[in-house]
């Protein structure tokens, strides 16, 4: 049929009254524009509106134009548009469906009806070409305006205070369009035709430059030059964007940078770096073709780049640290300021350390008045704060470090015959916590919301499962937790008074990878490798093969790490030099003569040992673990590559960076699967590997002992994969956001011919738990079995 306007001969040939509900991500995204167009070119009579569900369409016309129709719908969508499923009926099976039009085809208003909302609330758009045209076009009534947006980029999860997705139910509902941007937002032919956001500098959000008292310093005609000009002088200045604040500063100025750490109080952990453009960051770093997509896509996140030798860039950035996190302006607010600075920023979180992300103008002048200068901010409120999300390459793909703007909250689907009949709270674990929703059969999760380490940031949990609640009228069956009886989040399911479901950590990481692949084959072994993790034993598990079998709903413990005490439990986090010691005095090291040298090279005091060997030796406050994570800190500490973390996860990072160093493959070392004593599983031995590395670290660079380790680790879970004997098997836990040990898994796993599920859509950290937690709550698979 082409595509040239159809002549719709409703009177000379048979027509048919069909309707087409739509679910997925279809609001938000300029999906009833584009279908308002594309009945148009079809010559097809009837309507389209958002209700709380997704989309509904109703459309008159022959059968074989309803069929073009039918496939152009999923064939012709926006790029931003997710469609879950497309259910199409006769108009008259449905009852209190809404009159076809007298002619052509319209929006109707947004049907509001009491039902369970199953929507999908479409995520924050970067701004696109045909924006950013204008935006640089003299000339343009939205020349060099902040806020310029259309159908297909702009705020949307960060502005919508209910649903469906109209501007009166947006924070933009206290703007009043002009003329102009009514035409245009009435015009089915324009691209901002239903755009919500739709604003110009006669009707729209301003922008101002405050002081630190909230004094404007400068308006909108001058604001950005100003704080362009202060960026430039070495200036902290705190900048609002589509979902909150970012503490900028100029990235090549070293005192700058340093002042900014000083203040917020955030040591050593990398900052991130906004660069103007690509052609910007090729003079600072080398990125992939890949690399380069993700940073110029719709999601527009932070990406781990290999930064240049003798980059123009602060030291103090990323210090000791090879890649650079990069991203480029994704709002028409950044375009215009990194236009102004001319050079890189730094663009780091709006918060104090550990803290959440800042929002509201007042709110960001007393928690961040102490750091900033100068605060550039706008008028728009932001209903939903959301921070920048974080990816890093692997050879695999990209690993999502950070699941947040641009990503989240688009829905994930639940494995085929998986469904939610009434909704479930799923409230993730404590570190890098998310929350998420099942509904039917799909699953809503909810951006990064950080680590719940102190009282502002469970307050700020809580107003996410509040905001989450509410987006989707939930009234929840039940609520699902980790199994750790301390975790403010388990608190705070307890407090609910709903039915509990507790579903073990590491267990919650592999089902969290097998959502990503449909449920996966029916029985997988899950390598669960992080940190911490409650185990039903009572010990810190951290170091887990289980056998899942999704058919009879089990997951046994088959085999682990050997164990090891930390003295000082949680301050062995903080210090890897402890968890160093902890497998030395395994390693049966604290009876020989070479013990001593070895302590003293960890840095502790006489005192300090002498009080941590009596630890050890009582077992007191040394919980027994089987902590990857704690293996790689020690291994850290033993190789002086870190003893004391000023962030977590630095020092198994560091450890990562120094393998690269060294030339050619790393041959491993031993690293036996044995029987594990009354366990009735395998205990995967690290001894024979680390009294090996002891042997050469006088006589080998740390680089080729780092590779080593890494080596041996990748052989190990392979030989612990042939041992157990199931097909495939399923990667995740907080350790695989290592790229290098995640490679070499992969490869000696295919080796030896089995199937690698891995992470894609989700976070192999606790990021990724709540979405594991909904999976175990609908299998009926909550716990591990110890026994055989």
């Amino acid at each position: 049929m082409g595509n040239a306007p159809h002549d719709n001969h409703e009177a000379a040939e048979t027509v048919v009254d069909r309707v087409w509900e739509i679910r997925g991500t279809v609001q938000g995204v300029g999906f009833r524009p584009f279908v308002v167009r594309l009945a148009g070119r079809l010559g097809i009579r009837g309507w389209v509106r958002n209700d709380l569900r997704g989309v509904t369409i109703r459309a008159l016309a022959s059968p074989g134009v309803l069929r073009e129709f039918a496939d152009a719908l999923a064939r012709e969508a926006p790029a931003a548009a997710r469609l879950a499923s497309l259910r199409e009926g006769a108009a008259s099976e449905r009852r209190g469906l809404a009159p076809l039009p007298a002619q052509g085809f319209v929006i109707l208003v947004s049907e509001l009806e009491a039902v369970a909302r199953t929507v999908a609330v479409p995520p924050d758009l970067a701004l696109c070409a045909d924006c950013r045209r204008e935006l640089a076009t003299p000339g343009d009534r939205r020349w060099r305006y902040p806020f310029v947006n259309c159908t297909q980029c702009g705020p949307r999860y960060t502005i919508i205070c209910d649903l469906p997705y109209d501007r009166p139910r947006t924070t933009m509902a206290a703007f009043r369009m002009c003329p102009s941007c009514q035409r245009e937002y009435d015009l089915p032919s324009d691209r901002r035709y239903h755009a919500q956001p739709n604003a110009c500098p006669a009707c729209g959000p301003q922008v101002e430059l405050h002081d630190t008292a909230g004094r404007g310093q400068a308006g909108a005609a001058s604001a950005m030059a100003e704080a362009g000009a202060a960026l430039r002088a070495g200036r902290i200045v705190a900048v609002k964007g589509m979902g909150g604040f970012h503490l900028m500063v100029d990235a090549a100025n070293e005192t700058a940078v340093a002042e900014l750490r000083r203040r917020k109080h955030r040591e050593e952990k990398p900052l991130a770096v906004m660069f103007p453009s690509l052609e910007a960051l090729r003079a600072c770093a080398d990125p992939t073709v890949d690399e380069e997509r993700w940073l110029a896509s719709a999601a527009a996140p932070i990406v781990l780049v290999r930064r240049r030798i003798g980059a123009p860039l602060a030291s103090s950035v990323a210090p000791g640290n090879p890649w650079v996190g990069a991203l480029l302006p994704h709002a028409p607010l950044q375009v215009l300021l990194l236009e102004e600075v001319g050079r890189p920023v730094v663009a780091t979180s709006g918060n104090l350390s550990e803290e959440p992300l800042c929002a509201d103008n007042d709110e960001a002048r007393s928690r961040l008045g102490g750091i900033a200068d100068l605060f550039l901010v706008h008028n728009r409120p932001i209903a939903r704060p959301i921070d920048d999300s974080v990816m890093r390459p692997s050879g695999e793909g990209m690993i999502l470090l950070r699941r947040a703007r641009g990503f989240a909250p688009a829905p994930l689907a639940l494995p085929p015959g998986v469904a939610a009949t009434e909704p479930l709270l799923c409230v993730g674990g404590h570190m890098k916590s998310t929350v998420a929703v099942a509904a039917g059969t799909g699953l809503v999760l909810s951006p990064h919301l950080g680590d719940l380490e102190n009282p502002i940031s469970v307050a700020a949990f809580r107003r996410a499962v509040e905001l989450l609640g509410s987006l989707h009228a939930a009234r929840f069956a039940a609520v699902v937790c980790d199994a750790h009886p301390d975790y403010a989040s388990t608190r705070y399911a307890e407090s609910l008074g709903l039915p509990i479901l507790r579903v073990q950590h590491h267990l919650a990481h592999i089902l969290a990878c097998l959502l990503e692949h449909e449920g996966g084959p029916d029985r997988v072994l899950g390598v669960a490798w992080d940190g911490t993790g409650y185990g039903p034993d009572g010990s810190v598990w951290g170091g887990e093969f289980l056998a899942v079998d999704r058919v009879a709903r089990t997951a046994r413990r088959v085999a682990h790490l050997r164990p090891f005490r930390l003295p000082g439990g949680e301050a062995a986090v903080r210090e890897p030099r402890r968890s160093a010691l902890g497998l030395l005095r395994e390693l049966g090291a604290g009876e020989e003569a070479g013990f001593a040298p070895l302590a003293a090279a960890l840095g502790f005091r006489a005192a300090e040992l002498a009080l941590l060997n009596t630890i050890l030796d009582r077992g007191l406050r040394a919980p027994i673990t089987t902590s990857a994570g704690r293996l790689f800190d020690g291994v850290a500490a033993l190789l002086g590559v870190r003893r004391i973390s000023s962030f977590e996860g630095q020092a198994a990072m560091e450890l990562e960076f120094a393998a690269e160093g060294a030339a050619g493959d790393a041959e491993p070392w031993p690293f036996p699967a044995v029987e594990s004593a009354g366990r009735c599983c395998l205990e995967l031995d690290w001894r024979p590997m680390l009294q090996r590395l002891l042997e050469l670290r006088g006589t080998v660079a740390p680089a080729g002992l780092a590779a080593q380790f890494h080596a041996t680790l990748a052989r190990g879970i392979a030989d612990v994969a042939r041992r157990v004997g199931l097909p495939a098997v399923a990667l995740s836990g907080g350790c695989f956001q290592n790229a290098r040990l995640l490679e070499l898994t992969t490869r000696e796993l295919r080796r030896a011919g089995f199937q690698v599920l891995a992470h894609r859509e989700l976070p192999p950290n606790d990021g990724g738990i709540s979405a594991g937690q909904a999976l175990g709550a609908l299998w009926g698979m909550t716990t591990v079995s110890l026994g055989p």
